[in-house]
């Protein structure tokens, strides 16, 4: 597939999809540092996008004028809020779009109206479970904060002040056939791997674009039904399964459940570096895995 892959890619951002912003807010903003990226009302739905301690960037979507698209409210009552896509910036939207044509793809929802952001999309039917935006924005875009977005941060144990922001490292995304996630993301998105291994019931591979986010593909191995990863899949083709920070002082966020290393439903092998796991069910359907900032 060298011939259709999009060059230039960067993995740019991943949606959670939430009946109100202030839902998650005190858990990103407060507990983990995020700062008012940019964002605001839109036709159908608002997006607001929280920038971690390294520049990656969660957009938290809800509800907005729902009479005009109805498409995110239609999915919370479907799903239920959680993960909903994940967003790639190309330099050429027009080209990405050939190029996903010739490797077999049928990009959706089409939109060139606005020259600061051209987009499309592919349906997870396609992108191994998962709404894959494609987008050519050529202008960063930033914005003031709401009014009620949180200032307050999580305090050192000693009272020193503020714990620095969280970073953001990665999105971990199970997938039901690890070659069909490789076509879509490496094939065709350009992810360069830069390591994959076997656990005792999954495979895995890390993926990297330009940027500070990467993406973990993790797969049930065969002959291992019974095995939560897959259960937790259950017949689909793949699901967003966690994020994963580092933080500082990250025993002192509320909520957290000491991991181990059947914590995430994923059999394997522990961090060297202590870790915890924040349920979908505390975190409005999406996961979160917290370790401590690796000893220098």
């Amino acid at each position: 597939m060298s011939g259709t892959t999009i060059e230039g890619v960067a993995l740019d951002h991943v949606a959670h999809a939430v009946s109100r912003w202030q839902d998650v807010w005190y858990r990103y903003a407060v507990d983990l540092g995020a700062e008012w990226n940019s964002g605001g009302p839109g036709p159908g739905f608002a997006p607001g996008q929280l920038r971690f301690g390294n520049a990656a960037r969660i957009e938290v979507l809800m509800p907005n004028d729902a009479h005009v698209n109805d498409f995110l409210q239609r999915f919370l009552v479907a799903s239920g809020p959680g993960p909903h896509h994940l967003t790639f910036k190309v330099p050429d939207l027009s080209e990405a779009i050939d190029k996903s044509r010739a490797a077999g793809y049928s990009p959706i929802g089409i939109n060139r109206t606005d020259p600061e952001w051209m987009e499309a999309f592919l349906h997870p039917k396609a992108a191994t479970g998962v709404v894959v935006q494609v987008a050519e924005a050529p202008s960063a875009w930033t914005s003031p904060a709401p009014d009620d977005y949180p200032t307050a941060r999580r305090q050192r144990d000693d009272g020193s002040g503020p714990v620095p922001a969280a970073s953001f490292r990665r999105v971990v995304h199970a997938v039901a056939e690890m070659e069909v996630a490789a076509d879509l993301f490496v094939g065709l998105l350009g992810a360069d791997v830069v390591g994959e291994g076997v656990r005792p019931d999954h495979r895995w591979m890390e993926l990297r674009w330009a940027g500070p986010l990467r993406l973990r593909l993790v797969t049930p191995l065969a002959g291992h039904p019974a095995a939560p990863l897959q259960r937790w899949l259950s017949g689909r083709t793949g699901r967003i399964h966690h994020l994963e920070f580092e933080a500082l002082e990250s025993e002192t966020i509320p909520g957290l459940v000491r991991g181990d290393v059947t914590s995430l439903g994923l059999d394997g092998e522990a961090p060297s570096e202590p870790f915890w796991v924040i349920p979908a069910e505390d975190n409005h359907g999406l996961a979160l895995m917290v370790s401590d900032v690796p000893k220098r």
